[in-house]
């Protein structure tokens, strides 16, 4: 298999539009040469060494580069190799922080229902997704959910200033009944990924949690794995509300999927009381701080800023969402959403009610599968209706993808359309 730009070959020689970036990954295009040639340099001089024992140039040099980008506050940064790993790391790093701040009883979590922030256990725990937790729930660790911001889902539509889910007052209601005391973060993604469809919340929405989390002394983790690294139109997807987490995770896009690489960045009155106390966060991968996975990240963060390919994610999105919102003339799409070159699109049984397709029709299976055969790649998701039904196919195209391709896209995903929703209307 090979790829170039926005598209992928396989072995037969079909092509196929990427529209999904694999998952969410591919912001740079497919087959950049100059990412794979800084590593190879990079792997000729030190391939490894025990991120315990030695620092590496290309680490120094990518933190510094990736400080620039999110929030000046955010200026400590931990490299790990996926978004489930950083997570867990980010989720540790806020435990540890309060037990060393002599308040050990802070212990619980905060995420968003549906949601979802990784595989390894503790991340799944803060997943808000009741199908992949089925087989494991002896293994994961209870964690207090609060509705996510899904206007389309909403009862109110987004429109009612005084909805408690929709402007974000849900936590504040959470965290009174559970105890502010006992509650150690809130961790949430802020343009949704997956799980909820690229939903993006309403404008007040991040500001009233950070005024939340401050009232109650609550840390606010926000998760960037995937609507970070510029998929929004700007680096950070919290960005336009002019809020800062206190610790944020990153993902995916810093390396352009050219290696496996993810990062926790915290600021630094958090990471003194460890350095006053321990002296190091409790936490250790073998390949945290890899120089060659660290030279992929800084070569795709320089090719980014000097294709100034966020700011045309910017550009490119609103063409983007522009020529989706004509997928809306299709009788089972109930909504298009999302914000830069990520958008979810959700099928519905009845477009009047919202009522999703019956989960046996597994329509966003079929749609995938129908994608792929008309030459497009997608991402689907289900779940998100009552942790069981609803069908959500996802698009996250490459950066550098042009209009003429965004037109194939959507031509693509309406044969695809045709080919799948009438046999599943029969499933029904």
């Amino acid at each position: 298999m090979r790829g170039e730009g926005c598209y992928l070959w396989d072995e037969a020689g079909l092509r196929y539009l990427d529209g999904c970036g694999g998952a969410f990954v591919a912001n740079i295009g497919h087959g950049v040469r100059a990412i794979g040639e800084a590593m190879a340099a990079q792997a000729t001089r030190i391939a490894y060494v025990n991120g315990t024992a030695f620092t590496n140039e290309p680490v120094e040099a990518l933190a510094s580069e990736l400080a620039s980008l999110i929030p000046a506050e955010l200026d400590h940064i931990y490299f790990l190799s996926s978004g489930s790993e950083a997570v867990e790391a980010a989720l540790k790093l806020a435990r540890q922080y309060w037990v060393e701040s002599g308040r050990a009883e802070k212990q619980d979590i905060i995420s968003l229902a549906p949601g979802y922030h990784g595989n390894t256990l503790l991340a799944l725990s803060a997943s808000a997704r009741p199908h992949y937790a089925t087989f494991f729930r002896e293994w994961i660790v209870d964690v207090h959910r609060v509705s996510a911001p899904l206007a389309y889902r909403c009862a109110c539509r987004g429109a009612d200033a005084e909805c408690r889910v929709c402007s974000g007052m849900a936590l504040e209601d959470k965290i009174l009944e559970v105890g502010a005391h006992r509650i150690a973060a809130f961790i949430a993604e802020p343009v949704g990924g997956s799980s909820t469809g690229a939903s993006v919340p309403r404008e007040d929405y991040w500001r009233n949690v950070r005024e939340i989390c401050d009232r109650h002394d609550v840390l606010f983790i926000a998760d960037e794995v995937a609507c970070g690294a510029g998929r929004t139109g700007t680096w950070s997807a919290l960005e336009p509300y002019g809020v800062v987490p206190d610790i944020m995770t990153m993902g995916k896009g810093i390396a352009g999927g050219y290696a496996p690489l993810s990062a926790v960045a915290a600021p630094r009155r958090i990471i003194d009381v460890l350095a006053r106390g321990s002296g190091s966060l409790m936490h250790a991968q073998t390949f945290s701080h890899h120089p060659v996975m660290c030279a992929a990240g800084l070569a795709t963060l320089r090719y980014l800023r000097e294709h100034a390919l966020v700011d045309r994610a910017a550009a490119m999105g609103r063409v983007f969402h522009d020529k989706l919102a004509a997928l809306l003339d299709l009788p089972h799409v109930g909504d298009v959403r999302g914000r830069g070159l990520i958008a979810g699109v959700e099928l519905v049984l009845d477009r009047d009610t919202r009522a999703p397709f019956p989960r046996k029709a597994k329509v966003a299976e079929r749609m995938t599968e129908a994608a792929q055969r008309a030459g497009l790649v997608v991402w689907p998701n289900t779940g998100h209706v009552g942790g069981v039904d609803g069908d959500i196919i996802m698009l996250a195209p490459p950066f550098i993808i042009e209009p003429a391709q965004i037109d194939e896209l959507v031509t693509r995903f309406r044969v695809a359309y045709d080919d799948s929703v009438v046999g599943a209307l029969a499933t029904a």
